[in-house]
């Protein structure tokens, strides 16, 4: 079953793979503006964009979706969803500490491996 991504980032490789899909350019625009805040949000604020992003959600058929953002902001987008049927999921994410000698110096990175995907009930 597909789960739509409602994250302002695109689907990784790996999360292509499990069955995430990205919206299409103009939903995506429209996801991106609700989940960016530019100044400190209201409680009725937080509620409108979870309610948008839901119907928006619900509009494209979506009967699972991907979430992540603003930590005030899932709880509240979470329930909206799950209100109209929609199950939500977080990506779950391993980080792997890579090390390279580069010039005689050890350089240390991480990379982020999704792993799966977490369901939560409200």
């Amino acid at each position: 079953m597909a789960i739509l991504n409602l994250t302002q980032h695109a689907a990784t490789a790996e999360q292509v793979a499990a069955g995430v899909i990205d919206l299409m350019q103009h939903d995506l625009d429209a996801l991106k503006g609700l989940l960016t805040f530019t100044g400190l949000p209201t409680a009725d604020e937080i509620y409108d964009r979870a309610y948008a992003i839901a119907a928006l959600a619900e509009n494209l058929f979506a009967e699972q979706v991907m979430i992540g953002g603003a930590p005030f902001l899932m709880p509240v987008l979470q329930m909206a969803l799950q209100k109209r049927g929609i199950t939500v999921l977080y990506a779950f994410s391993e980080r792997v500490s890579i090390e390279k000698i580069v010039n005689g110096v050890v350089v240390k990175t991480n990379e982020f491996k999704h792993v799966g995907f977490v369901e939560v009930f409200i």
